[in-house]
């Protein structure tokens, strides 16, 4: 039961090649097996009509030609009215009256009056005769245009002829009608005979076309072969190899690219997850550490106590402060990362038009309060307006503004706020003469619980998240922050958002 199957699954895959090439190979032999088709039918029904309008135009001449004595034909159209020609042992032939006779013809006389007479009789080829109606549809037309279309008829014994009509003589309807008939069989023969040359010239054709095209067609498809070979060497850690951009073909090359595209789109895909995943690991690893430590601390406080510690008024307030300090600092940090979490799942606020200046006006007794002895100038140009969550705004710039204090000297310090418009744009700038950012550290400085300062930050309170926090508030409002700093001179934070339609 195997085999069957085997076989047929073989004539299957024969005549649906699954291979490229075999499918592009198959149907070019076949498009131009049906046009070499379509050809000999042309060439068969061109050659046949061609031959028989030669032959039929020839015999036609030759009836023309003929005088009509040869045939026994008078004036007075005798041929037909010789009192002698009905008598035993007359022949008209032989008593000179038709002197003619065409070897591999028929020939015959016709008239208006279904009178028909086959001239070389038993001597030569039989002429077919035509209903005594076709036979005067004939006559006028020879009479009104000296010509009539041949015709293919079969004889009374079998063979197929082409008949030609004509009149010998003057356009007289008294006077006998010729027609000429020729056996088709010499011109069917030679047309087969083209037909067959032609055949063969095919084949030749074909099987020369099957082996020139096969290596180009190998060449061709080279290209596509490549890409091929190249898709097979890719996987998740060779995301970088690409295909060649040129390669001589305009779809290979749009495929490439394409390919190309889409590869460059994976291994960003790739690498974001990537480095999606390091950045989770890192802040698990973080926030844990963060949590950590001041539940440690809690803990310690704790152990502290209950060895006694309770009795001790001194200790006991100072052990219930330094914890009630480590709980604000994991409060502030479950705040924050609580509010990181909101803006990561829902970056877009309900925003408000909101007057930038004014908002910073009506910061400026708290920003005095937070700088205490530090000098704080504001630069602000009226009237600039923006969509925002005025609280939001408020916690970028507390934000930006404590970072600016714990960098800069208590007495000696310097903060600047600055707002103008520039091109569409409104721009925020946060200045401090402080210590400054080294350089290696300000492309992380937006990272979560990223600090410069580890030791300092953390008796200050802070865990790294004031900035990320101020960043993803920043681009949540379709806006960018970027950073400048030199060390010993001071850091300049920028804000850059789009000014509201309202401003107008």
């Amino acid at each position: 039961m195997k085999q069957p199957k085997t076989r047929l699954g073989r004539l299957h895959q024969w005549i649906w090649p699954r291979s490229l090439r075999s499918q592009l190979l198959t149907r070019s032999l076949f498009i131009l097996a049906a046009l070499f088709l379509l050809i000999g039918i042309l060439q068969f029904w061109i050659m046949e009509s061609f031959l028989y309008r030669n032959q039929a135009k020839t015999m036609e001449e030759q009836i023309m030609s003929m005088p009509p004595v040869w045939l026994g034909i008078s004036s007075r159209n005798e041929s037909f009215n010789n009192p002698f020609a009905g008598q035993a042992g007359t022949d008209t032939r032989a008593s000179g009256n038709r002197l003619l006779y065409i070897p591999d013809r028929s020939l015959a006389l016709f008239d208006t009056k279904g009178t028909f007479e086959d001239v070389f009789g038993e001597d030569g080829l039989t002429a077919p005769r035509l209903t005594s109606a076709e036979y005067t549809a004939i006559t006028d037309e020879l009479m009104d245009k000296r010509h009539a279309p041949y015709q293919i008829v079969t004889d009374r014994t079998g063979n197929e002829q082409l008949i030609v009509f004509a009149s010998p003589g003057p356009r007289n309807r008294d006077l006998s009608m010729v027609q000429m008939g020729t056996p088709t069989k010499p011109l069917r023969d030679l047309i087969m005979k083209q037909l067959l040359i032609f055949v063969m010239l095919s084949l030749l054709a074909m099987i020369a076309g099957l082996i020139l095209y096969t290596k180009a067609l190998r060449r061709t498809l080279i290209p596509l072969s490549s890409i091929v070979d190249t898709v097979q060497r890719i996987d998740a850690g060779s995301l970088a190899e690409r295909l060649p951009a040129t390669q001589g073909q305009q779809e290979v090359d749009q495929l490439a690219l394409s390919f190309n595209g889409m590869l460059e789109r994976l291994e960003q895909s790739f690498e974001a997850e990537r480095e999606s995943k390091e950045q989770m690991q890192r802040f698990l690893s973080d926030a844990s550490h963060e949590l950590r430590t001041p539940l440690t601390s809690i803990h310690g406080f704790i152990e502290v106590l209950q060895r006694g510690a309770a009795t001790n008024s001194q200790q006991l307030y100072r052990a219930l402060d330094s914890m009630y300090g480590e709980s604000v600092r994991i409060n502030k940090l479950v705040e924050d990362l609580l509010m990181l979490n909101k803006l990561d799942q829902a970056p877009k606020q309900e925003q408000e038009v909101v007057q930038l200046d004014h908002l910073l006006l009506e910061m400026q007794p708290q920003l005095a309060m937070m700088a205490r002895e530090r000098h704080v100038h504001m630069d602000l140009t009226a009237g600039i307006y923006v969509m925002a969550d005025p609280h939001k705004l408020k916690q970028v710039v507390l934000n930006l503004f404590h970072n600016a204090v714990q960098h800069t000297h208590s007495e000696s310090g310097s903060i600047t706020l600055t707002l103008y418009a520039v091109h569409n744009k409104a721009e925020l700038t946060v200045k401090d003469n402080g210590t400054g950012i080294e350089p290696e550290h300000l492309p992380h400085i937006f990272e979560r619980f990223y600090r410069t300062s580890s030791s300092r930050s953390r008796k200050e309170g802070g865990a790294g998240l004031g900035l990320a926090i101020t960043r993803s508030i920043v681009e949540s409002h379709g806006g960018i922050i970027t950073v400048t700093s030199k060390v010993g001179s001071g850091t300049t934070f920028i804000i850059v958002l789009p000014l509201s339609e309202a401003a107008a």
